[in-house]
């Protein structure tokens, strides 16, 4: 768990990048899961929590990557278009901006929140533009928890945008969250098996609709 004060390094990002240009499931037993909306997703069984680290790759086409990096980017137009926003701000603590983030679910799912550093790099590697983004979960007391509201202590996501060279984007993500055992983890696999699909199809909605602000 990242203490308060931490921030991603250099080498983080750019791995990010190189799992773009080179996808690596390599050494574990990643499985396909979903081949759908031009991307597919793959996830690897975590013995200790019963549940699945999942990687996405694909190509979101007609939607730049400057684009789409501002666009999941934008938490204040993140409440238009995503419907599992219920709330969602950020806030400065000891030098770190920290994002808040409560995620609605239907019944019968508790809704969730998140406490986490998420952080955009902007990269030029051998004359290739990415855009980066990382996040991990950090607890502080300034975000208690809630009741009602389950506290996601266990939260990591990587993306990587670039272009596809058609007008499009080329995308790597990387995902795990793990709720502390109060949901079931067969539950949870089975929301992610649609879920992810959905949302990068919901994501390139945005983009289509998106606005960008002076």
């Amino acid at each position: 768990m990242a203490s308060a004060a931490s921030h991603f390094s250099e080498e983080q990002f750019l791995e990010v990048c190189a799992e773009l240009q080179k996808p690596n499931l390599s050494g574990a037993n990643w499985e396909l899961l979903v081949i759908a909306s031009g991307v597919r997703v793959y996830r690897l069984w975590d013995q200790k929590t019963g549940l699945y680290e999942y990687k996405v790759f694909g190509i979101l086409t007609d939607c730049p990557p400057d684009l789409l990096a501002d666009v999941y980017m934008d938490l204040q137009y993140r409440k238009k278009w995503d419907m599992y926003v219920e709330r969602v701000y950020e806030k400065e603590c000891n030098g770190e901006i920290v994002t808040y983030w409560e995620v609605s679910y239907p019944s019968p799912m508790c809704n969730r929140d998140y406490v986490y550093i998420r952080q955009r790099r902007d990269l030029d590697v051998d004359g290739r533009k990415f855009y980066v983004v990382l996040a991990e979960s950090i607890c502080l007391p300034e975000f208690p928890e809630k009741s009602g509201v389950i506290r996601v202590n266990e939260y990591k996501q990587k993306l990587a945008i670039a272009s596809d060279g058609k007008g499009g984007s080329k995308v790597f993500m990387y995902h795990f969250d793990n709720p502390g055992g109060q949901i079931p983890s067969w539950l949870i696999n089975w929301v992610a098996k649609s879920g992810i699909p959905n949302f990068l199809n919901e994501l390139v909605k945005a983009c289509q609709n998106y606005v960008k602000k002076s």
